[in-house]
């Protein structure tokens, strides 16, 4: 019987126009599934379905989606990552069609201002309210990278707050000068005069949540795709509240402030309080960037 399936044209040119028809037929898709956004049961007979297509370095998983939550698309991730994701689908959806095989190769040119040895923090209502570490001379800074819900107005976004722990040059400068925000403008990440205000989306790139936890921030890729800017060593639990949030209006809020600008803070009240002094001072940049995959 088919199914209320939507196949994109990306997501049929990896898996090949058999499997596509195959699946648009109701031979190889799952009658109900997990959606692979907002974490509830879905029923590809009843609701429009998403397909979405996860790949890796060399395997590649499809999952599937509510078409409220997310339109069918491929998403790159990191091949350590799709592992984790593949067991958490393969344990939620036992029916789906097993895709795993090789992927197209997506390496691409290292970006010119991705910052190497990626970290992360927790979610601003469970970090431990402590400040960065400051790095070591000649130690390459690492991303820290904070979780929280911030009002604009009163809508409360979700928001990733991400702070260098040390300064961040361009590739190849040696004077220490920190030139992180300026790297982020330069990519199209705007200054930041009033945190009320919702930034204006930046195209090409994007937030990769899967199953409920926050796995990269992409950006646009030289070969085209996309790419890793930032990925999480290990896959960062969001709370329901800042997944709700980022499933509904479908982005999240980037900020970015130099290093020992906002810190670690414990809380949400906190964490706005720390972004509106760096605000204040002309430190702060700024982009909404869509959902990718979930």
């Amino acid at each position: 019987m088919p199914r209320m399936l939507d196949v994109s044209d990306e997501v049929r040119s990896e898996i090949g126009d058999d499997e596509a028809d195959r699946l648009l037929g109701g031979d190889r898709a799952p009658d109900s599934y997990e959606c692979t956004s907002c974490r509830t049961p879905g029923d590809t007979h009843a609701e429009p379905t998403s397909t979405v297509l996860f790949i890796g370095d060399e395997t590649a998983v499809l999952a599937f989606a509510h078409a409220r939550c997310i339109p069918s698309q491929v998403v790159p991730v990191a091949e350590e990552q799709l592992a984790g994701a593949v067991r958490s689908i393969s344990q939620s959806q036992p029916a789906a069609p097993n895709l795993t095989a090789p992927a197209p190769n997506l390496t691409a040119p290292a970006p010119d201002f991705t910052v190497p040895n990626h970290d992360f923090a927790l979610p601003a209502q469970d970090a431990a309210g402590t400040p960065p570490q400051p790095i070591a001379p000649g130690q390459a800074a690492i991303l820290g990278i904070t979780c929280g819900l911030v009002l604009h107005g009163k809508v409360g976004h979700a928001s990733l707050v991400v702070e260098p722990t040390g300064p961040v040059g361009r590739p190849g400068s040696t004077s220490g000068e920190d030139e992180f925000l300026d790297l982020l403008q330069d990519a199209g990440f705007q200054r930041v005069s009033d945190l009320d205000e919702t930034p204006e989306q930046l195209p090409g790139w994007s937030v990769l949540v899967a199953m409920g936890k926050l796995h990269a921030i992409l950006q646009p890729a030289a070969a085209g795709g996309s790419t890793g800017w930032w990925q999480a060593h290990q896959p960062l639990q969001v709370t329901d509240a800042w997944r709700m949030a980022a499933s509904q209006l479908s982005e999240v809020t980037m900020y970015a402030v130099p290093a020992g600008m906002v810190g670690r803070q414990p809380r949400e009240d906190l964490l706005r309080q720390a972004l509106e002094r760096a605000v204040a001072l002309g430190q702060v940049v700024a982009a909404s960037l869509p959902l990718a995959g979930t």
